[in-house]
């Protein structure tokens, strides 16, 4: 392991400046591990990073774990691009279809935790491990290795980005982040986190959880819900985690229309995972996908198509592959 600290350093080529870029809408995981990474250079290389997001910061609590941790990540902008002259990608790969990494540009360093892309490969440096629930866990690994304590805030925010990605370790866990997920507890901020945890929600979220419900059919096992317009991409993950929590339901799959594309979000029970494979499936050549075992999300352009006809259609689409009968489905509410 100790190795893997020197071949880090190596992939920066000298470069004394990195531009951090974790995935589009980064969620707790993907903040977490950027600053971790900006944490781990700084003090092992004596390198200065930036880290730059494309899309929005949209739901409460990761606004506020980011006011937290003193807004770290900045609006991505083509300055941004022309000045890197090294780039590294956490939480995302090249090729993931997810991130701002320029085509035809080789970042120097990939963390992340999803299946392995073939684009990485040129990478200089890159530890993906599809097996691990959260890149949190590896880049706190990286932290401990160098002897490097984490700041209280830090260890919240690693703590934290752990938590969500596995559901608080019922949700493709794991060993390794058992261990990690523990080391962090002891030096978190617990009061900070509860108000991370229990930040204020807009009204527009009561109202997309509204239609969320009424749409919301349930099929056996399987639950599918249409909310309509979205004031945020990640709106549709976040209703499929709650959803998913419904009795008896193995799988959740809502839809939500944002900036003229369908997104599709999808959650497993399932201890054999396949969220990643069914959105891909789903989805197919219309847009993009991605995921891994147990969520995944995807997005397909409306090209003038009616929002709630495509999300029928994508919806029967998950229902024939997960082999579930079309005409089994019942409203949630009455």
């Amino acid at each position: 392991m100790a190795d893997l600290l020197e071949r880090l350093t190596t992939a920066l080529g000298g470069a004394k400046r990195v531009l951090i870029l974790p995935h589009n809408d980064p969620d707790p995981d993907a903040i977490a591990s950027a600053v971790a990474l900006r944490y781990l250079l700084e003090g092992l290389a004596g390198v200065e990073s930036r880290i730059a997001y494309r899309g929005i910061i949209g739901r409460a609590e990761n606004k506020a774990l980011v006011r937290y941790l003193d807004h770290p990540l900045e609006r991505l902008t083509a300055g941004h691009l022309n000045e890197a002259r090294s780039i590294a990608l956490v939480d995302t790969q090249p090729g993931a279809g997810n991130n701002a990494l320029p085509p035809g540009t080789a970042p120097a360093i990939v963390f992340d935790h999803h299946p392995w892309q073939e684009a990485t490969e040129s990478a200089a440096f890159a530890d993906v491990r599809p097996n691990v629930g959260s890149t949190a866990t590896i880049l706190t690994e990286y932290l401990q290795l160098a002897g490097a304590e984490p700041p209280r805030a830090l260890a919240t925010a690693l703590f934290y980005g752990i938590k969500t990605d596995t559901l608080g370790l019922i949700r493709g866990a794991s060993t390794t982040d058992v261990t990690t997920y523990l080391y962090l507890q002891a030096r978190l901020d617990v009061e900070a986190l509860v108000e991370i945890e229990r930040a204020q929600v807009p009204l527009d979220y009561f109202q997309r959880l509204d239609a969320a419900l009424h749409s919301a059919r349930v099929y056996d096992g399987v639950v599918l819900s249409f909310l309509g317009s979205m004031h945020r991409p990640d709106l549709a993950a976040e209703m499929a985690d709650l959803l998913l929590r419904l009795q008896g339901v193995q799988w959740a799959m809502c839809t939500g229309v944002y900036k003229e594309k369908l997104i599709l979000s999808v959650r497993t029970r399932s201890r054999k995972g396949g969220a990643g494979h069914l959105v891909q499936q789903i989805v197919g050549h219309s847009g993009t996908a991605g995921g891994h075992g147990t969520m995944a999300a995807g997005h397909v352009p409306l090209l003038g198509a009616n929002p709630e006809h495509l999300a029928h259609e994508l919806g029967l689409r998950a229902l024939q592959i997960l082999k579930i009968p079309s005409d089994s489905g019942k409203p949630l509410m009455r």
